[in-house]
């Protein structure tokens, strides 16, 4: 599909999102942070399986920018200095803090959101394709899970950054570990907004 044929609100999200993409990966390499390259090509592939299932999933405009934002959020985590290091390592809220992990950093904030959003696309491609799981358990179960596995996959791509580039900020298992329940979290708040929004619409008769 050309560009100048989609809706307008999909074609601003687009806009949008190569605009950051190209700036932050200009950002990255003037810096010399090479380990941006193996996230700047997810992101792309990402973009790419987005772009061409548009007509096919009609993935509602405020679902793309929720996925668009994610991606801000997750380019600005890396790309942004902070603090002597950059947005990622941002203490939030000190909910708990140990000498080996602190709760709540911006990290954590963004991989919840994320994979949230990553559940509620999931939850979509369902219903779409097979209605007649709305209002059941698998429609629940299966986005929550599926984006966990996501999440799993997600770090898997953040070990493969870890193995090519010696000096990263993935951090190490703790970090890793959070990261995996903070998915998790932001799966099953994002569902349960998505079933308490179902259970309160008024039904067609």
């Amino acid at each position: 599909m050309r560009p100048h044929s989609l809706p307008p609100a999909e074609r601003l999200i687009g806009l949008f999102t190569f605009a950051y993409v190209a700036g932050f990966t200009l950002w990255f390499l003037a810096m010399g942070n090479y380990e941006f390259i193996v996230y700047v090509l997810t992101m792309l592939g990402l973009i790419a399986l987005v772009g061409l299932s548009l007509r096919k999933a009609e993935y509602p405009p405020a679902m793309l920018a929720a996925l668009s934002l994610w991606g801000v959020m997750h380019m600005a985590g890396g790309g942004v200095p902070m603090n002597g290091s950059v947005l990622y390592n941002l203490h939030l809220i000190p909910i708990i803090e140990t000498p080996d992990y602190f709760i709540l950093k911006y990290d954590q904030v963004v991989h919840a959101y994320g994979f949230g959003v990553t559940a509620w696309l999931l939850q979509h491609l369902l219903l779409r394709h097979f209605p007649e799981t709305r209002g059941t358990a698998t429609a629940f179960a299966y986005p929550l899970f599926a984006a966990a596995g996501l999440g799993a996959l997600n770090e898997m791509i953040e070990f493969t950054a870890v193995l090519m580039v010696p000096d990263t900020n993935v951090g190490g298992y703790y970090n890793t570990a959070l990261d995996l329940v903070f998915n998790f979290v932001g799966a099953l708040i994002a569902l349960l907004i998505l079933s308490i929004s179902h259970l309160l619409r008024p039904q067609k008769r």
